[in-house]
């Protein structure tokens, strides 16, 4: 019998009660801390200290963020405030851990308290009973993230199901310098004055922000996944002018393909974008640019995230669009060539995108719209991806090739609606995602 669907609130309502269960009457017992010799690892790279359960299974990055700029007007961090930051899990796991970055910091970041929990509803700032869990770095209950640096924290014994709202807050009690942050999360995350960070009921959480802070990442222990896709984009993979807080950016949408359909391979899924992001160029001067290009910073949010087997790259049209704009596509193209010889290094198999329509967006003249087919040829031709995902070709408008078409089209005739981000993620062969990177190219 074809019974109908529970309402979406009752539905996460009994997933979230499973898993309190699960956490209760789970035994799995966890061994190793987040660095050698109980010490947390720093570094001004993402480390990656081994930290494994004693059961069967494997570190796999389950949600992760760019740390994209540090975040105006916080020369003094959030001192003396509860960062309580919301993300969306792509698999699921019967342990976490998470990953902490002051890469932005001027001074060390001291986090004297952190924590992490499942959401007792979709965007809560309130936990399921008996999910919260204090984490803890190197064996200890505090830590200090230097300037510039990033870490892990020691696992924690905990259900996490794959497509849920998880919790982690954290405490400073003095200043940081400049904030780490992602500016365009899609999702409401909370604040709070003083340290609430175990407060499982989520009211003194009034302060609500459209930012993720210091986080960077989640990863489980799970037998149900093998690897990680990871999304590199500009705006559009962001999710810029999808809706807040209904998880429906593109790489969203393939997470959930991945998780249901039949044949598919078991994988999570990891959202590097950011926007405004290009290949070639970042975005403010160096030792540590704001909005950094997809060339400096793909070891960072590709090579150097967990369980990462394939990548989709989404990268070209602000190198058109932004000042100073790229007019040779053979540019743009030796830029795309130059990200997939570091991933074929490092094993990972490439998919690419075509250059979506911009036509009618601010600004847009005529030459750019040559420079995009010319980059689209090139990439259609072969010679720079393992596989191609043509973007374009699903979300033009064959009446106006060189525009959105309209049920795809957010309205700024740039950045795809929600039904487009969704024929995104429909457009990508699921067969391109497996195998391994080729030879040569």
């Amino acid at each position: 019998m074809n019974r109908p669907p529970l309402p979406r609130g009752t539905a996460y309502a009994v997933l979230a009660a499973l898993a309190a269960v699960v956490i209760i009457v789970s035994t799995a017992i966890f061994i190793g801390v987040g660095g050698q010799d109980g010490q947390a690892v720093t570094s001004r790279h993402e480390s990656r200290p081994s930290a494994e359960p004693a059961a069967s299974g494997e570190w796999i990055g389950s949600w992760a963020t760019s740390p994209a700029a540090a975040e105006p007007n916080t020369a003094q961090g959030f001192a003396g405030m509860s960062i309580r930051n919301v993300v969306r899990t792509s698999i699921g796991g019967t342990g976490a851990r998470i990953q902490l970055s002051n890469l932005y910091g001027t001074l060390p970041l001291a986090v004297t308290h952190a924590s992490l929990g499942l959401a007792a509803a979709p965007g809560s700032p309130a936990a399921t009973p008996g999910s919260m869990q204090r984490l803890t770095f190197g064996g200890q209950p505090t830590v200090t993230v230097p300037a510039g640096g990033s870490l892990l924290s020691d696992p924690v014994r905990m259900a996490v199901p794959a497509a849920s709202d998880l919790l982690v807050t954290t405490y400073s009690p003095t200043p940081s310098g400049p904030v780490t942050y992602h500016p365009h999360a899609r999702q409401i995350s909370f604040i709070a004055r003083g340290d609430h960070t175990e407060d499982p009921l989520g009211t003194p959480y009034t302060t609500k922000t459209p930012y993720w802070r210091y986080l960077t990442a989640v990863d489980v222990w799970t037998q149900e996944a093998h690897g990680t896709v990871v999304a590199l984009g500009d705006s559009i993979t962001d999710g810029v002018t999808s809706t807040v807080g209904a998880n429906r950016r593109w790489p969203d949408f393939l997470a959930a393909r991945l998780r249901t359909e039949p044949g598919a391979p078991r994988y999570g899924v990891l959202n590097e974008g950011i926007s405004g992001n290009r290949i070639l160029l970042s975005n403010s001067a160096a030792p540590m640019p704001n909005n950094p290009s997809g060339l400096s910073r793909f070891d960072r949010d590709v090579l150097g995230r967990t369980g990462a087997r394939v990548v989709v790259v989404a990268l070209g049209i602000n190198d058109i669009l932004r000042k100073p704009q790229v007019q040779d596509p053979q540019q743009i193209a030796s830029g795309l060539r130059a990200l997939v010889q570091r991933a074929h290094a490092r094993g990972l198999r490439v998919v690419g995108s075509t250059l979506m329509p911009f036509g009618g967006h601010k600004g847009a003249v005529d030459r750019q719209e040559a420079t995009r087919q010319g980059v689209n040829a090139i990439i259609r031709s072969g010679g720079v991806f393992d596989a191609v995902v043509d973007f374009d070709r699903t979300l033009r408008d064959p009446a106006a090739p060189e525009r959105l078409l309209p049920a795809y089209d957010s309205g700024d005739h740039l950045h795809p609606s929600d039904a487009g981000y969704e024929a995104m993620a429909r457009a990508i062969d699921l067969e391109t995602l497996k195998g391994q990177a080729a030879a040569a190219l």
